[in-house]
């Protein structure tokens, strides 16, 4: 199966509380790093893939090799393959560790890298897939998935914003465990149902 999400920023301790950007009901950041690891490892399956869409840790650790493999300790952690687009707050150094540290997992390698983003087919539908929200004007059959803006959604119906803290699993009947990534059907719910209500605003 394929899943997606986006910021986690594990080990981000700014973001607890009272952070007014996008905050989250934590304690400690080893509160909110266990809780999404668990989240994760129980719907994401050793084979399945798991997009993420940027913004994986802050952690400013000296020096950044310790960083780094703390980073890689959490990501290993978690059950998937997963597929990493730069986010602004991720370093391109990181991303040489974890690919010096890339190991086989499931029927593939544990890492896969994208610099700016990757266009995928699903469901008949192409997603491209981002870290910041693309306005791509009026292109049929096309869907951005993204993250980046956190507790907010783009008022443009072809724009998903599937972050960890995003209010478009509003559409979902469900209430989504924080940290789940989203899978393929969730993903295509939001969308039809952000259609749907965008039709009725007209």
């Amino acid at each position: 199966m394929q899943y997606f999400t986006a910021d986690t920023h594990f080990f981000h301790d700014r973001l607890l509380g009272v952070s007014e950007f996008a905050p989250r009901p934590f304690l400690t950041v080893e509160d909110m790093n266990e809780t999404i690891i668990n989240n994760w490892n129980q719907v994401v399956d050793e084979n399945d893939i798991v997009y993420h869409l940027g913004d994986i840790a802050m952690l400013h650790t000296r020096p950044a090799k310790a960083a780094y493999e703390q980073i890689f300790e959490v990501l290993d952690s978690l059950n998937g393959r997963l597929v990493l687009i730069k986010g602004n707050h991720d370093a391109r150094d990181l991303f040489k560790y974890l690919e010096k540290n890339n190991h086989p997992a499931g029927s593939g390698m544990k890492f896969e890298f994208h610099d700016v983003g990757a266009l995928i087919k699903m469901n008949h539908r192409q997603y491209y897939l981002t870290h910041y929200p693309m306005m791509m004007g009026i292109v049929k059959q096309i869907i951005n998935l993204h993250g980046h803006i956190h507790h907010y959604a783009v008022p443009i119906k072809e724009n998903i914003n599937v972050g960890v803290d995003t209010p478009e699993t509003d559409y979902l009947d469900e209430k989504i465990p924080f940290g789940t990534p989203l899978s393929s059907a969730q993903v295509e719910k939001m969308v039809e149902q952000k259609a749907i209500d965008f039709a009725k605003r007209r």
